[in-house]
């Protein structure tokens, strides 16, 4: 009777298998070196050097951070700036998330259509930023635009306005806009994390007598931290990064009057150059404003992140 013969690897087999699988990420790592790494190590040392045009001067330390904090107008600039993200932020984490959280409420109690409501929110995320922006920017003309036209319509006439002419209502229209863009995102973010709450609780709270509000608060909302986390970080960072939709809609010199202004659109006419008379270029400074923000939302969102860990640990 003939006997079968496993012969086991040997293990000079065994252990390329094993390293050959830790090759698989070398690619993503090398196009998030080029893409992004190095791109953050460039503008740290470019930020510590004196720039004449395109070519790199004498190294002078952190005097490019001193004259963006201390000089004008580079110091109104950036504070004008820095208002105006923090105001995008607020308005997004109030409107677009409060009102993502209430229609995933909603389509969480399984009304009819909840899939075609889930596609219909969704639905302009697909487009292009600046697409929305194009298109946003159309419908808020002053002389054409569909908003100015429908409230003719309806008898508002006293509420026409220059949307993005007036420096009152522009930077809150290009907010709004961008709270419509990112909504469906936020929808089914919040959707995702209803869903995780296991059944067993909510009916044992009902079966308590809790229902409506308290129902929320004891139960969804503590259970929800970990998405509105999510949502909060991601809100935070995309607000200090607004620069796609200002720029599609405003241009480069945040109109009217510096109204619509972001961090992000600062650093692109100190980078590249901008409409002005001189048109020159700023590397270092706009080096130093990268370096800056990025470790503004680097502190930022480690902070917060800790302290929303420790509080869903103690939850």
């Amino acid at each position: 009777m003939l006997k079968t013969v496993t012969v086991a690897p040997s293990k000079k087999k065994k252990s390329w298998a094993k390293w050959t699988i830790h090759l698989f990420p070398i690619p993503a790592l090398v196009i998030y070196g080029m893409f992004v790494l190095y791109p953050i190590l460039a503008a740290l040392s470019y930020s510590f050097f004196e720039w004449k045009g395109m070519s790199r001067g004498d190294f002078v330390g952190f005097q490019n951070f001193v004259t963006l904090f201390t000089t004008e107008p580079y110091g109104s600039m950036f504070w004008n700036a820095f208002k105006h993200n923090v105001l995008y932020f607020v308005v997004q984490m109030v409107v677009m998330n409060g009102l993502a959280l209430f229609l995933a409420f909603i389509i969480y109690q399984k009304i009819k259509g909840a899939e075609f409501f889930k596609a219909a929110f969704f639905l302009p995320r697909l487009l292009s930023v600046i697409v929305v922006g194009f298109l946003w920017k159309l419908i808020l003309n002053p002389n054409f635009g569909t908003l100015n036209i429908i409230l003719e319509k309806i008898g508002l006439e006293s509420l026409q306005r220059a949307w993005l002419g007036d420096p009152d209502t522009a930077l809150i229209a290009i907010i709004l806009v961008n709270c419509w863009f990112g909504l469906g995102f936020g929808v089914l973010i919040f959707l995702a994390g209803f869903q995780s709450i296991p059944g067993e609780l909510i009916e044992a709270a009902r079966l308590d007598g809790a229902k409506g509000f308290t129902l929320m608060r004891t139960i969804y909302l503590p259970l929800m931290v970990p998405s509105i986390t999510i949502m909060g970080v991601l809100t935070f960072i995309q607000s200090f990064e607004a620069f796609e939709l200002v720029y599609a809609m405003q241009g480069s010199m945040g109109e009217p009057y510096y109204s619509t202004d972001t961090l992000a659109v600062f650093f692109y006419r100190l980078a590249f150059g901008s409409s002005t008379a001189s048109g020159t270029t700023a590397i270092g400074l706009g080096s130093a404003l990268a370096t800056v923000l990025f470790l503004f939302i680097l502190i930022c969102t480690t902070v917060f992140l800790r302290f929303a860990n420790k509080k869903d640990v103690q939850m």
